[in-house]
């Protein structure tokens, strides 16, 4: 080393330092203390120095280094500690926090948590079965002659279609049915159950239809179930999902799977537009060939089973006149169902 350090001049330097900031500590950092700060490229040229100053050279870089560490140090620790305590009026801990968004239950989830709920307090169970259905469950076993048109790949999503084996067709299911079949083979009478779930149908997407929506079938068997049993049912149901006032009326109509069959309106007002008749759901008494399916005597037992939309309740109830609104997630609208 051609100069001896004023290592004296270098002490003061650093004891003089204002560190009073991340910036500040980082600069005495980089100038004293980094890799190729100003301590260790001295300490680097301890050797070029005269032999009879390196001992003492060496220690005082040494002490120089020692200084600057800790001085570093115990600024770091004042700067963390400042942090830590500056607390502002609107810190208090002991104020709520601010509001969090958590989302919403979606309208379709609301309208059949409250179906659920009222089948709970007239005595019925949930049943559940597979989406993915073959032949005899989703059609054969409900009656379905072979010439219906739901067994049309028009109208019906095969996922395996066998012209020669019928029996071998595998399709998304199209109605919750299929469940009920499963059910009266695992459950001999009496049984009462729902069973709500997703079906699927091939179908052109617009504002009335969807190629996918959500339906709650119900199956009530035992010996002696009659019509009055039925109607008492649905009237009861629809009083408790449409209000006590509500005005109704059943009339008949035609399904494979029950006879004789019947179709259950309300009258709607809502807003400005003038009332009118809405179809709410399709009932009837099981079909003795479907009891026969699941090898349930038709002459000891009857039965009655119902089934409805949930995207059609919901839509009425909430005033949605588009069906894609409930499956775009778009959170404008989404937002409106807290």
């Amino acid at each position: 080393m051609s100069t001896t350090p004023d290592t004296e001049a270098i002490k003061k330097e650093i004891s003089s330092c204002s560190l009073d900031s991340g910036d500040a500590l980082e600069s005495f950092r980089l100038k004293y203390l980094s890799r190729k700060g100003l301590i260790p490229e001295l300490l680097a040229g301890i050797g070029k120095a005269a032999p009879e100053d390196r001992a003492r050279l060496g220690k005082e870089l040494n002490e120089l280094k020692q200084l600057a560490t800790t001085r570093f140090e115990e600024a770091k620790a004042e700067l963390e500690s400042q942090t830590g305590a500056q607390v502002t009026a609107t810190d208090d801990p002991t104020l709520p926090p601010p509001p969090t968004a958590v989302g919403s239950t979606h309208p379709l989830s609301q309208t059949l948590a409250e179906i659920k709920s009222i089948f709970y307090r007239l005595g019925f169970t949930i049943a559940d079965g597979p989406e993915l259905e073959d032949d005899f469950h989703n059609f054969t076993a409900l009656n379905f002659p072979p010439e219906h048109p739901a067994r049309d790949m028009q109208d019906t999503f095969f996922i395996r279609k066998d012209e020669q084996n019928p029996e071998n067709d595998l399709v998304l299911r199209t109605h919750t049915s299929p469940v009920q079949i499963r059910l009266m083979k695992e459950q001999k009478p009496p049984v009462r159950a729902i069973m709500p779930g997703r079906v699927y149908r091939n179908e052109s997407i617009t504002a009335k239809s969807y190629c996918l929506f959500h339906q709650v079938e119900g199956l009530y068997v035992d010996k002696n179930v009659s019509l009055a049993d039925l109607k008492h049912t649905l009237i009861t149901f629809a009083g408790h999902l449409f209000g006590k006032n509500l005005k109704y009326r059943i009339r008949p109509s035609f399904f494979p799977f029950t006879e004789p069959s019947l179709e259950m309106d309300i009258w709607w007002e809502t807003g400005n537009r003038p009332g009118q008749w809405m179809e709410i759901l399709g009932a009837g008494m099981v079909h003795p060939n479907v009891l026969k399916a699941v090898d349930v005597d038709p002459e000891v037992y009857t039965g009655f089973a119902f089934g409805m939309g949930v995207e059609r309740i919901t839509m009425s109830r909430y005033e949605i006149d588009d069906i894609r609104l409930l499956y775009d997630n778009d959170l404008r609208f989404l937002n409106q169902f807290p």
